[in-house]
C-alpha cells in the first residue's frame, strides 16, 4: 500500500510506497528522509490530530491507503549564545512594556464627568454611537480617551503635518472587546429622534434595525437609504437600501419590519447640550427578547436561556456556562452534581467534554484500542507481515450513475477496460464486492461475477465457460480461501445466479433455459489469477469481458468429492471480445490502458497513473501516440440534445469532450450534477438562471421555506412552477440507462 506525506504549508507532497500495515513509524521516518531530505529527529508526523510516535505501527493510528500524513519540520537548534541574548532581550522588552502599560493605565480616568481634551467634537466619558468596522452596524458606546495621530502621507487636499483625531471607545454591550480606536467618521452622537410615519420620504438616510440573516427578526442598527414606502388600511411597509459601512457594500430592497423605530442620524455638534453622559439614557429601541424560545417569559421554563437540563429560571449564581456550546447548567443538575463552581478557567458540559483517558497528547504513548485488541492479529503469534495488499483498503469513490442492482453494462466502461486491483473494479461499478466472486441478491438475481480460478472445476473456453458456485469451504479464522469441506447448496449467491437463467428455479436437479438469450445479463470480469486454468484471462490485473448469460445450471460432484453447483454461461455482447483481433483493435482505438491506482491530491480531484505498454517510453509519450476513437452519438441522441435548448451552453461544453471517447460520459456526469444530492440530475428542473436541480431536491428546499436556486441563490419565488425538462431527462436516461432506479 501507499500513503501521502505533505508538509504543513501544503507546498510539498510525496507518495510513500512499499508500506504495510505493520510498518513502524521509525521506518516511515527513514523513507520520508529520502524524499524530503529531513532528518528523522527533525520530523513531527501528525495524522487525524494525533502525533505519531516511534514504536507504533501505522495500523495503530489507522492510517489507510492514500491517506495524508502531515509533516512538521523542526527548526535547527540555535547556538547557546544566541539563546541567552534572546532571553535578555525578552526580559528588557517585558520590562519596557510593563512601564508603558502602567503609564497608559494611569492616564485613563475613572470619573464619570465629561472631560474636554481640547480638540474634536466629543469629550471623554461621553455616550455615542460607534460603528463596528467589520459588519458596518452601529452600537452604543462610551468614549474613554481622545488622542491625535499623525496623518498618513499621500492624503488629498490636506497638509502633511495635519493630525487625525482618534476616539478610544468601549462598546457598552460588548465589554469583552476592550477599547477600540475609531476615526471621527465612525463616531457620532447618540440617536434620539424617532421619525413619524408622515416624516419619512424616499431618498432619506436614516437609522434602522435590520437582521440580514433573518429579516423578520430583530437585528442590529444600520444606516439605510429609504427607497419606497407603502401604506394600506392594515399595514405600513418601508423598503430601504441597507448601507454596510464605507466600503460601498449595501443590501437593496430590504423590508424594514420595525417602522416605528426609525431614527434620525444626529450630526456631531448638533446636540452638544444634551445630557449624553447619563448612563441610563438609551434612546435606541431594544433589540427584542434575548431568548427567542421563551420570549423572556419569567414564568416559563426554558432549556435554551437557562439550565439546559431542568430549564427552571432560578439560582443564576449556581449556573455554569459551557465554553463549547454556550448552554447553562445548574451545578446540582449535573451528574454527578458539583458542590461549588470549578476554579478552572474553561468548563465544558458532559456532552462537549472529551474523556481525558482518550486524549493523546504530543509525546505520549498511543492508548490501546479496545476494538483492535479483539482482532485476530492482536492475539496471533504469527510474524507474517500483512497489509501490503489492496483487497480491504476501502473505496475512495463510488459509482453513482447506476444503482448497485443494475443489470447490464456500466455506461462509460467499455469491454476491455483494465484495472490493477479489485478495489478499482468495485469503484467503477462493474463488480462491487472487493473479495466475493458473485454480486447479487438471492431474491433478485446476479449482476456480475469474477473468474479468478478459485475452483479446480472451472472450465473456460472464452465465449462460454462453466462456473462453480460459492460455499462449501470453512473460512473460519480469518482465512481467505480453503479446500472444499462440505456440499454446496443452492442458496444465497448460488440461488442469485440461478435466477438469471430463463427458467424456474429447481434447487434439486437444476434446469436449462429454453431460450438462454432471454435471461438476465451478467457482467463478467476475468482476473489474472485464473491464468493458471485459462488462456483467456489477462496476464495482469482485472479485465471487463462483457455480458454473459446463464444457459443452464446443475449439481455435480467436484474433484474434491463434495457436491458443487455448476453453471454454463455464454457470451451475448455486441462488442467484440478483448482476446479477438477486433477486440484488440477496439481497445487500441479507445486508448484503454491499465489503471494502476488513484492518487488523490486534494481530496477532490482524482486521476490515474497509466502503465504504458513499452517500459522504454514514459506514459505521457505513449498516450500521445494513441488516437482515441471519438464517442459516437446516435441520431436520436443528437436530436434530444438539440431539443434541450435551455441547456445549449452546457451541451456545447460537454460536446467538446467527444474526442475523449468513453470519458465523454464522465464530462456529461460532471456538467449535469445536482448540487444538492451530488448525483446526475433526475427529473431535472432547469431554472431561469440556467441551473439544473433534481425536482425532489428542489421540493425539499421549498418545504424548508428556501425559495432560491440552490446553485446561485437566485430568487425563484414561492410559487415557482417545477416543470421537468423532458428532453434532458430523455437524453440522460439513454446515456446512463438504469440510473433512475431507486430514485
Amino acid at each position: 500500500m501507499w500513503i501521502q506525506v505533505r508538509t504543513m504549508d501544503g507546498k510539498e507532497t510525496h507518495r510513500v510506497d512499499s508500506l504495510s500495515k505493520l510498518t513502524k513509524v521509525d521506518e516511515l521516518r527513514l523513507k520520508i528522509m529520502e524524499l524530503f531530505k529531513v532528518e528523522p529527529e527533525r520530523q513531527r508526523l501528525f495524522y487525524r490530530g494525533k502525533q505519531m510516535e516511534d514504536g507504533h505501527t501505522i495500523f495503530d493510528y489507522s492510517v489507510g491507503l492514500n491517506d495524508i500524513v502531515q509533516l512538521l519540520v523542526r527548526q535547527g537548534m540555535p547556538p547557546a549564545d544566541a539563546v541567552k541574548s534572546k532571553d535578555k532581550e525578552a526580559e528588557l522588552s517585558d520590562s519596557d512594556s510593563g512601564c508603558g502599560q502602567t503609564a497608559g493605565t494611569s492616564t485613563q480616568t475613572n470619573t464619570s464627568e465629561l472631560v474636554y481634551p481640547g480638540f474634536g467634537f466629543f469629550k471623554i466619558n461621553e455616550l455615542v454611537d460607534a460603528r463596528d468596522l467589520n459588519m458596518g452596524a452601529w452600537f452604543e458606546a462610551q468614549i474613554v480617551e481622545v488622542t491625535k495621530t499623525p496623518k498618513e502621507e499621500g492624503a488629498d487636499n490636506k497638509p502633511d503635518d495635519e493630525e487625525e483625531i482618534l476616539y478610544h471607545v468601549k462598546y457598552e454591550d460588548y465589554p469583552e472587546n476592550g477599547v477600540i480606536q475609531l476615526l471621527a467618521k465612525d463616531v457620532r452622537p447618540r440617536a434620539r429622534t424617532v421619525f413619524e410615519w408622515d416624516q419619512l420620504e424616499p431618498g432619506m438616510t436614516v437609522m434602522v434595525n435590520y437582521n440580514p440573516d433573518d429579516p423578520k427578526e430583530r437585528g442590529f442598527w444600520y444606516d439605510a437609504k429609504i427607497q419606497r414606502k407603502r401604506e394600506t388600511r392594515t399595514i405600513r411597509e418601508v423598503y430601504a437600501q441597507i448601507l454596510l459601512g464605507d466600503a460601498g457594500d449595501s443590501l437593496n430592497d430590504c423590508r424594514i419590519m420595525f417602522v416605528t423605530e426609525i431614527y434620525k442620524i444626529e450630526e456631531p455638534g448638533s446636540s452638544s447640550d444634551a445630557p449624553l453622559f447619563v448612563c441610563d439614557l438609551h434612546p435606541l429601541g431594544s433589540s427584542g427578547p434575548e431568548c427567542k424560545h421563551c420570549k423572556d417569559d419569567l414564568k416559563k421554563n426554558c432549556r435554551w436561556c437557562n439550565c439546559h437540563i431542568c430549564g427552571i429560571k432560578q439560582d443564576p449564581d449556581k449556573q455554569l456556562l459551557c465554553d463549547e456550546c454556550d448552554m447553562a447548567y445548574h451545578t446540582y443538575c449535573l451528574n454527578p452534581p458539583l458542590t461549588s463552581i470549578p476554579e478552572d478557567e474553561d468548563w465544558y458540559c458532559p456532552g462537549c467534554r472529551n474523556d481525558s483517558s482518550e486524549v493523546v497528547l504530543a509525546g505520549e504513548k498511543l492508548k490501546e484500542s479496545k476494538k483492535k485488541a479483539k482482532m485476530a492479529s492482536a492475539s496471533s503469534s504469527s510474524q507474517r507481515d500483512w497489509g501490503k495488499g489492496m483487497a480491504c483498503v476501502g473505496r475512495t469513490k463510488q459509482c453513482t450513475i447506476v444503482p448497485s442492482n443494475h443489470y447490464g453494462p456500466i455506461p462509460g466502461v467499455p469491454v476491455g477496460s483494465l484495472w490493477k486491483f479489485r478495489v478499482q473494479v468495485s469503484e467503477s461499478g462493474v463488480h462491487r464486492p472487493h473479495v466475493a466472486g458473485i454480486h447479487g441478491r438471492s431474491n433478485d438475481g446476479a449482476y456480475s461475477l469474477v473468474l479468478a480460478g478459485g475452483y479446480e472445476d472451472d472450465v473456460d473456453d472464452g465465449n462460454e465457460f462453466t462456473y462453480t458456485g460459492s460455499g462449501g469451504r470453512d473460512l473460519s479464522g480469518n482465512k481467505r480461501t480453503a479446500e472444499q469441506s462440505c456440499d454446496q447448496t443452492l442458496t444465497h449467491m448460488n440461488r442469485a445466479l440461478a435466477l438469471n437463467c430463463n427458467v424456474s428455479v429447481n434447487d434439486k436437479h437444476g434446469a436449462e433455459a429454453k431460450n438462454w438469450k432471454e435471461g438476465k445479463p451478467v457482467r463478467v470480469v476475468r482476473n489474472c489469477k485464473g491464468r493458471k486454468h485459462s488462456k483467456y484471462c489477462p496476464e495482469e490485473g482485472n479485465r471487463y469481458d462483457g455480458i454473459y448469460k446463464v444457459v443452464k445450471y446443475w449439481p455435480d460432484k467436484g474433484k474434491s468429492g463434495f457436491l458443487v453447483w455448476r453453471y454454463l454461461l455464454k457470451r451475448d455482447d455486441d462488442e467484440p471480445a478483448p482476446w479477438t483481433r477486433d477486440g484488440k483493435e477496439k481497445i487500441k482505438k479507445l486508448g484503454l490502458t491499465m489503471q494502476v491506482g488513484h492518487f488523490n491530491c486534494d481530496y477532490i480531484t482524482m486521476f490515474s497513473w497509466v502503465l504504458s505498454e513499452s517500459p522504454k517510453t514514459s506514459p505521457a509519450k505513449s498516450l500521445k501516440k494513441i488516437k482515441v476513437e471519438v464517442y459516437k452519438l446516435s441520431h436520436e441522441q443528437k436530436t434530444l440534445i438539440k431539443n434541450d435548448e435551455q441547456n445549449k451552453k452546457l451541451w456545447d461544453e460537454a460536446m467538446g469532450s467527444l474526442s475523449l471517447g468513453p470519458k465523454f460520459l464522465n464530462k456529461v456526469e460532471e456538467v449535469f450534477l445536482c448540487i444538492c444530492c451530488q448525483e446526475v440530475v433526475f427529473q431535472p428542473i432547469t431554472t431561469e438562471c440556467q441551473h439544473n436541480v433534481c425536482r425532489e431536491c428542489l421540493q425539499r428546499s421549498f418545504r424548508a421555506e428556501v425559495y432560491t436556486c440552490p446553485a446561485c441563490r437566485h430568487d425563484l419565488g414561492k410559487n415557482y412552477p417545477m416543470s421537468v425538462n423532458k428532453p434532458l431527462q430523455d437524453i440522460l436516461t439513454q446515456l446512463f440507462p438504469g440510473y433512475s432506479n431507486g430514485r
